[in-house]
């Protein structure tokens, strides 16, 4: 059987690059790996034109189409971007904002709102400290500039929900500095914190509490998962197999090299005791693909889209992936 030229399009993370290096070949397929540096550049094209046959794609914005039928991607469950949201609220001391619980009734900024960091934060904020959302306005834009963040294809909400566009021409970071809104949370740190007193994070021992929510939930929250076009799926329905097993031995190349301690493989001064600490929390592996392992976060995000209305039900967890005869999580 000829090889199949195909294009994937993702950040650049050191779980693909075995992929992108051409170290590990995909079977039967010619992947070529185009880089971003921005996830949001890669959604806005995917679901805007889908110009990649496939990327790394939103896990939000994937099941919210999901939910709706008719969606134009299929899913496999690899996951290259997760990320614990604690520590991404941050508030201005002087709006007394004290406890999640004040946050009630203020105006906050986000990037969009239909980000998967903002439904996961949202969620949280629900379920872990009893925040009611509906209270809350909600500022869309950009952090680091004035205007927009990206240009997203979103899919209406099912019910409306009290969102205004930051339109001052200033970035949500300086907004948050001034008091123009009382906190922001979102994917990022505003460039104000660090360097304006007023500007801190609201849960600062989000550490602690990100590993609790592990230990107790099983929840690491997935940001982005691996799409593929239907089109380019339903006319070879191998290249899901094909593809998983070379996300995962890329995956492993990529453990092996950060845990060689001779030389550090990334500029993090205490690597290794980082990894023991991996090691002790997640069993060694805090990037699992596969459905089964990730079932309690997966169902998580599922219940949060539900509950903030993007999905009008709560769909079964396996209808997202397609069917991948003989592998394993891992």
């Amino acid at each position: 059987m000829p090889r199949l030229n195909l294009t994937y399009a993702s950040c650049k993370y050191d779980r693909i690059e075995a992929l992108r290096s051409g170290e590990v070949r995909a079977e039967s397929i010619d992947l070529n790996v185009m880089v971003f540096p921005s996830g949001r550049q890669i959604f806005d094209r995917m679901i805007g034109g889908q110009e990649f046959d496939a990327s790394e794609l939103s896990a939000s914005e994937f099941v919210a189409h999901a939910g709706r039928g008719n969606s134009p991607f299929v899913a496999i469950p690899v996951f290259p971007s997760r990320v614990f949201r604690h520590g991404y609220i941050f508030v201005n001391k002087r709006a007394g904002i004290r406890t999640p619980k004040d946050l009630e009734g203020r105006r906050l900024g986000l990037p969009l709102y239909t980000q998967t960091a903002s439904i996961w934060l949202r969620g949280h904020l629900m379920h872990q400290f009893g925040v009611n959302i509906d209270t809350i306005r909600w500022v869309q834009g950009a952090v680091e500039s004035g205007g927009s963040h990206g240009n997203p294809h979103t899919l209406p909400l099912l019910r409306p929900v009290a969102i205004e566009q930051n339109r001052t021409g200033r970035p949500l970071g300086e907004l948050l500095a001034r008091g123009e809104i009382d906190a922001y949370l979102g994917s990022r740190k505003p460039p104000s914190f660090g360097t304006d007193p007023d500007v801190v994070r609201l849960l600062p021992d989000h550490h602690a509490r990100e590993r609790e929510l592990y230990r107790r939930d099983r929840i690491f929250p997935i940001m982005h998962l691996v799409a593929i076009r239907r089109a380019v799926y339903e006319a070879n329905p191998w290249i899901a197999s094909s593809l998983y097993a070379a996300f995962v031995e890329a995956k492993r190349i990529a453990w092996t090299r950060l845990r060689y301690a001779g030389s550090l493989a990334a500029m993090l001064p205490w690597l290794q005791d980082e990894i023991e600490e991996i090691d002790e929390v997640f069993g060694g592996d805090p990037f699992p693909y596969g459905v089964e392992a990730n079932r309690p976060t997966l169902e998580a995000l599922v219940q949060y889209m539900h509950e903030q209305h993007f999905i009008a039900e709560r769909m079964p967890i396996e209808t997202l992936f397609v069917p991948l005869p003989g592998a394993t999580g891992t």
